[in-house]
């Protein structure tokens, strides 16, 4: 189950471009057309390239699935709609998947048989970010935004401040949202700063925001998004999905995508050519992009773990809920 991060040599952009277009024509997979395609309802924050690139290479039809994203405004919705049935599988946090498998205290109030089918990236430029001029000491006092107080991406935000020597007393916290919406926030002045990721930083950074820490520079190995069920009903699905997607993720690390890369990411993220070139190439790191082969690393829930117990632990009968997440039998990453 331990997965190392893989260095995947590259050359020149402009050149993998040129050749990539004809190359990704060998890696569309043929189904026969009267084979019937599992629909399912995939919840995701920010809209994710390498779903996108697994539909348009053919390799989500050549699993035998047709896939509707569905955006979802937070992760409490995210997971209420799994629980429900409303959606199949989700693309989400890995930390959202202990907080509803773990804490009796997780915003629903409910325990959920969720589940980490695999491992998709290591959360592509997740960074604490602020308005243009600001600084590490404007925090103090500051208003900033989350997606609610509880998530990943806030335990985060909380462990960098601290980092950069700011206490968590010493700003406010109010709840905006999914990424996308936070973006939106800090560029309408309604937040002072917030962590962004997966293009919305490259968007923010075009925009003249600031980066004050980067996660993986303080947190590593970290992962940031991952394939999640809830139940058993539609594990089966999800394993065929997180099986296409690490197909994708090791296309695109061959360098066949780059052109779908680059057009999937303007299209999908609103990025420039420019910026869809660093996102580009961002999905080629080892400690920040896409992961080889889609296993789920301990080190990486180690981090989550340590970052939840510090910065939200909760004590049950003498011991922090988060231990029994990576004991042998925990059941958080299905082992399929």
């Amino acid at each position: 189950m331990v997965q190392q991060g893989s260095h995947v040599k590259r050359g020149g952009t402009v050149a993998r471009l040129l050749q990539s277009s004809a190359a990704s024509a060998m890696v569309r997979r043929k189904h026969p057309e009267e084979a019937a395609l599992i629909n399912v309802d995939v919840g995701t924050f920010t809209p994710p390239v390498v779903l996108d690139l697994s539909a348009s290479s053919g390799l989500l039809a050549a699993a035998g699935l047709e896939v509707a994203e569905h955006p979802v405004t937070s992760s409490p919705a995210q997971f209420r709609s799994l629980a429900d049935g409303d959606l199949q599988v989700a693309l989400t946090s890995p930390d959202n998947v202990l907080a509803y498998r773990f804490n009796p205290k997780n915003p629903l109030g409910e325990l959920l048989d969720a589940r980490i089918v695999s491992a998709v990236d290591r959360a592509l430029g997740l960074g604490l970010y602020g308005r243009p001029g600001f600084t590490a000491d404007d925090l103090r006092g500051a208003k900033v935004g989350v997606d609610v107080p509880h998530s990943g991406f806030a335990l985060a935000l909380y462990a960098l401040a601290d980092r950069l020597d700011v206490r968590r007393d010493e700003y406010d916290v109010v709840s905006l949202g999914s990424t996308p919406k936070r973006l939106e926030a800090l560029l309408a002045g309604e937040c002072d700063a917030t962590m962004l990721n997966a293009g919305n930083d490259l968007l923010a950074e075009a925009a003249g925001c600031v980066r004050l820490a980067a996660v993986t520079d303080h947190f590593a190995p970290y992962l940031g998004t991952v394939v999640a069920v809830v139940g058993d009903r539609h594990l089966e699905t999800a394993r065929l999905l997180a099986r296409a997607l690490t197909e994708t993720t090791a296309e695109i690390l061959s360098g066949s995508l780059d052109a779908q890369a680059v057009d999937s990411a303007q299209r999908r993220l609103g990025l420039d050519e420019a910026l869809a070139l660093r996102y580009l190439e961002r999905m080629y790191s080892p400690d920040e992009g896409l992961v080889a082969d889609g296993r789920v690393d301990r080190g990486s829930l180690e981090t989550l773990v340590a970052l939840r117990t510090t910065w939200l632990p909760e004590v049950v009968d003498g011991r922090d809920v988060m231990d029994a997440a990576l004991t042998e039998d925990s059941g958080l990453v299905d082992l399929d």
